[in-house]
């Protein structure tokens, strides 16, 4: 069931194979000047590190959600069996 199938007649490979030419030389065409002023980058950076803070501090905040949430859980699950 998991054989491959092979065909009856294989096919005869080509006759000729053909030589891989020279490739053409590649033309690169003369890119602008970019100019990145440190204002950008102050800004950039500045913003990179304020989402960084408000993820760690979603982060954080869900996981203690969920500690609190556990401990009330078996807390309530106690006092409910007494």
């Amino acid at each position: 069931m998991f054989l491959p199938k092979y065909p009856d007649s294989p096919t005869p490979p080509p006759a000729h194979t053909h030589a891989p030419t020279d490739p053409a030389p590649v033309r690169r065409s003369a890119l602008p000047a970019v100019s990145v002023r440190t204002g950008a980058v102050v800004a950039v950076l500045t913003g990179g590190v304020v989402l960084t803070a408000l993820l760690a501090a979603v982060a954080v905040s869900a996981i203690s959600v969920a500690i609190a949430a556990v401990v009330l859980r078996s807390l309530l699950r106690e006092h409910n069996r007494r």
